[in-house]
């Protein structure tokens, strides 16, 4: 796409839409953002203009969009928490669809989730594979691309082992701790994302890292990275999850919920394809060993603007 055309970016305030947006500005393209947090500061200010969703008013979402050319769309929810359910999020997806079609949107590069399959028992991987299928039967040229588990500095997964690891004499591994993660950089998938948009053909394509740990030894390698000196212990699903939400509890957070340890122990965080992604997790740790985990990444924080400790 020509650098003077308009991308919209949901959420470029957040986590992955704030790696697609560093990645287009950083290419010199013009780039909007539509964000459920408009009166938040504006982290790259007056080069990248913000709009509100307005999923309950599909005319003024139509209209943010008219003149934009791509649409990266990362919005989703981790977890249903007070109105806003999977069914709502998934409903919203499908109205910012619409909106695009209506706007003449020319592609939407769509970020959904490895194994998304809209007949899943587990509520977040069947929605996101019914909004794939809203996608694949619009009018929209299209490239959906399936991250595994994403990490970076401000992630929630692996930044709250870490934070764990270090401020916890115990960690608690769900189960065996055998099942699997492929995780991917941040940036590697903004740039999977940003190289798919100029593609012509309609696209889905798995964003993986290049190398895949057990869930145990991922647990591992971080407390050897960060010099953890807790001890690893393993507790039945439902016994570690009542543990995340005691902790979850003190430092107001959903640290851990029944359907991501399903999806963990159900190995869908790896890709059968060839990795796309090109840091290894095991360098960046080494990297920024001081910095992971140094803080508690809140999911309802960052989302719903709510306070932790």
């Amino acid at each position: 796409m020509k650098a003077s055309e308009l991308n919209v970016v949901t959420g470029a305030f957040s986590y992955t839409g704030k790696y697609i947006t560093e990645r287009l500005l950083a290419m010199g393209k013009n780039v909007m953002t539509l964000t459920g947090h408009p009166k938040r500061p504006n982290p790259f200010g007056s080069r990248v203009k913000a709009f509100p969703f307005n999923f309950e008013k599909p005319k003024e979402l139509i209209k943010s969009l008219e003149g934009a050319a791509v649409l990266y769309n990362t919005y989703w929810i981790r977890f249903p928490h007070g109105t806003l359910t999977f069914e709502k999020a998934v409903e919203h997806t499908k109205t910012l669809i619409n909106a695009a079609e209506e706007a003449g949107i020319k592609r939407i590069v769509h970020i959904s989730v490895t194994n998304a399959d809209e007949d899943s028992p587990l509520p977040y991987f069947k929605g996101k594979g019914i909004i794939e299928r809203a996608i694949i039967d619009s009018k929209l040229s299209y490239a959906i691309i399936r991250p595994t588990v994403t990490f970076a500095i401000e992630d929630i997964l692996i930044n709250n082992i870490s934070w764990l690891l270090r401020k916890s004499p115990i960690f608690a591994i769900p189960g065996t701790g055998e099942y699997k993660l492929q995780p991917i950089f941040a940036e590697d998938l903004a740039d999977i994302a940003v190289d798919a948009a100029n593609k012509k053909e309609n696209l889905i394509i798995d964003a993986a890292g290049p190398e895949i740990y057990t869930f145990e030894e991922l647990v591992k390698l971080i407390a050897k990275k960060i010099q953890s000196k807790a001890v690893i212990i393993y507790l039945p699903p439902n016994a570690a999850l009542s543990a995340a939400k005691v902790i979850g509890y003190v430092v107001k957070d959903t640290l851990l919920t029944k359907d991501e340890v399903d999806g963990l122990m159900s190995n869908l965080l790896i890709s059968k394809e060839k990795p796309r992604g090109k840091t290894s997790i095991s360098d960046w740790l080494t990297q920024n060993a001081d910095a992971v985990g140094a803080m508690h990444a809140s999911e309802l924080e960052r989302h719903y603007q709510l306070t932790t400790l």
